[in-house]
């Protein structure tokens, strides 16, 4: 078990990394915003945005203040007057119209770009080489990244907009208005007992007990719907991949009738979706009690404050409505927590699974340096090499019965093994992918190697970019693309080379694998490392494949994994791979997040 104790514990740190602290990921995710190519272009929105917002609550300065002139010229029934402050209020509110369409547009065009950004930055960092294969085999954490690419994004940059300008919004009105509501209340005198009793500002202290209370209330009541809206997600996702799944597959279902059983297996996913979401509604219903309950008396709160000096004489109708509006506003400014928690909360708990994903896939290359590792180098020309390998994994260890090999360019070797030795194993380290265990693996220097797995990738797209990837169209001549089909007898898609279609559901299965060996005669590589391939091929496939080995590829190096049947004398050495179940053994330790949940379950 040598270093399976260093290679669990960094996959701990990715999980405890990905459930770092609120400041730290709000660190990273501004740095990698920061670096953006869309950076400038967020910065102008911000001030525009900073801009309308400004103006905007001076306008409504300037519309609180209308109130006053307004109001006392209805207690006064003097016509001229109402009609003279109505155009002002006309006014007023057609600049107030501009600006909350300017707002909007601003606001929209910030989610836009914040997502542009976002995911950009996500894709990049995944699609570094092997890193996708390896955060895969991380742990939970690597599970349904599309979720997090797609969805979590989107929802993250919409919520950090909406949030961050209303946060923007209620700070700029609260500063605006909080003067405002000073001046008007620190006259204002309250008779007790004979004595007047002023207190400067009360109206202002008023709103700041009233606002701060309802913020305790709704954190102490709403704390736990950042995890239960991270477990929803997380539940949807395992929904959405069961769907996916089933869908992609659907042909062997149906031939197998076991389309109950599937839908028994969704019906499980979907039946923990809605034990997320039911556990969420409860937590968003006694929200709803505090946050209802002071939404409503919100709308006496005020006149309830001011009613002592306006019934003492000391207030008139107007400067009363005035006081009110003011002091609705900043209130509402000091509310904005307690109106936006659950929006927060889901806002958190996106962050929380961006966040994490980014860091895990920024910190997954630790599992590369970890004590005990497969070694990689860069071998001479013309060799690959394999010194002492020693696959570590979850059944045990995978090596080859020869401890030094050393295959020559042009050279075929055949590596056989029993089923369960771990061929697909050592098909993934000897290409880098599994980088767990000992020993040494040297890949030839400047010669390209090309990866044959067993279910062959057709991208999405014409049919000359599926034979040219990953490489671009123009890389190759025109004509080649046609003879490499002929030479694997698929003449007949030659007049579909411009046409885009899923080629891995219209082709048969032994059509993708001639079109992968078409793509190998187009790249021509020095080096072809193959997995069990050539056992699947029908005889026909498998004729013409020999005959690209014999012609196309003479000069080619060939590595076969694959089982110990003859491949009519196309091997001219066969190895041996074996498996030691008790040695090596891969062995995770539970992960970091899940003894974060349980936690917060006791607590």
């Amino acid at each position: 078990m040598t270093g399976s104790g260093e290679i669990a514990s960094a996959a701990s740190e990715i999980e405890e990394a990905a459930h770092a602290g609120l400041v730290p990921q709000l660190r990273m995710m501004f740095e990698a915003l920061w670096a953006s190519p869309v950076r400038n272009r967020l910065f102008a929105l911000a001030a525009g945005l900073f801009l309308v917002i400004g103006a905007t609550a001076y306008g409504q300065i300037q519309l609180n203040s209308w109130n006053q002139p307004f109001y006392d010229a209805l207690s006064r029934r003097d016509l001229p007057a109402f009609f003279n402050q109505l155009g002002v209020f006309g006014l007023i509110a057609g600049v107030l119209l501009v600006l909350n369409v300017a707002q909007r547009w601003l606001n929209e065009m910030t989610k836009l770009r914040l997502r542009q950004g976002l995911v950009h930055d996500l894709v990049k960092e995944w699609m570094v080489p092997r890193r996708a294969f390896r955060l895969a085999n991380a742990g939970p954490i690597g599970v349904n990244p599309d979720q997090r690419l797609h969805e979590d994004a989107r929802h993250l940059t919409e919520l950090s907009t909406d949030l961050g300008v209303g946060l923007l919004q209620a700070s700029i009105l609260l500063l605006t208005f909080i003067g405002v509501l000073w001046e008007l209340s620190s006259g204002f005198a309250f008779h007790i007992g004979g004595r007047d009793l002023t207190i400067p500002g009360y109206m202002v202290w008023a709103a700041i007990v009233y606002a701060g209370s309802a913020s305790l209330l709704s954190y102490w009541i709403g704390r736990r719907l950042i995890d239960q809206n991270s477990d929803r997600y997380a539940r949807e996702a395992d929904l959405r991949f069961s769907l996916m799944r089933v869908n992609e597959h659907i042909d062997a279902v149906s031939l197998a009738g076991g389309e109950a059983d599937e839908a028994r297996r969704i019906g499980v996913d979907l039946d923990a979706v809605l034990a997320a979401t039911r556990r969420l509604v409860s937590g968003l219903t006694r929200l709803t009690w505090v946050t209802a309950g002071y939404g409503w008396f919100s709308l006496v709160a005020p006149i309830l404050v001011a009613a002592p000096v306006y019934f003492a004489g000391n207030l008139s109708f107007g400067g009363l409505m005035v006081a009110v509006g003011a002091f609705n506003q900043v209130q509402s400014s000091l509310r904005w927590f307690v109106d936006n928690f659950s929006t927060i909360a889901d806002w958190r708990a996106t962050l929380l699974r961006v966040a994490s994903f980014r860091r895990a896939v920024m910190t997954t290359d630790v599992l590369h340096t970890v004590e005990s590792r497969i070694e990689a180098v860069d071998g001479p020309p013309g060799a690959f090499t394999v010194e002492d390998l020693e696959i570590a994994s979850p059944a045990g260890c995978t090596m080859l019965k020869e401890p030094k090999v050393e295959v020559k360019a042009g050279e075929r070797v055949l590596i056989v093994g029993e089923s369960g030795t771990g061929k697909t194993l050592l098909f993934r380290a000897l290409a880098g992918l599994w980088p767990w265990g000992a020993g040494r693996i040297g890949r030839p220097t400047g010669g390209e190697i090309h990866y044959m797995p067993r279910t062959p990738y057709l991208p999405p797209g014409t049919l000359r970019e599926v034979m040219a990837y990953p490489l671009k169209v123009d890389s190759f001549k025109p004509d080649a693309f046609t003879a490499a089909l002929a030479r694997l007898g698929l003449e007949r898609l030659t007049p579909m080379l411009e046409t885009a279609k899923r080629w891995d559901r219209d082709l048969s299965e032994d059509d993708q694998q001639s079109l992968a060996f078409a793509r190998v005669v187009l790249h021509r590589p020095a080096w072809l490392l193959i997995d069990e391939v050539l056992d699947s091929l029908e005889d026909e496939t498998h004729g013409r494949v020999l005959d690209v080995f014999a012609g196309d590829l003479a000069h080619a190096g060939v590595i076969h994994i694959g089982r110990a049947e003859a491949h009519d004398h196309l091997f001219q050495r066969v190895l041996h791979l074996v498996k030691e179940p008790d040695k090596r053994r891969l062995s995770r330790r539970r992960h970091a997040h899940e003894t974060h949940r349980r936690r917060l379950s006791v607590a």
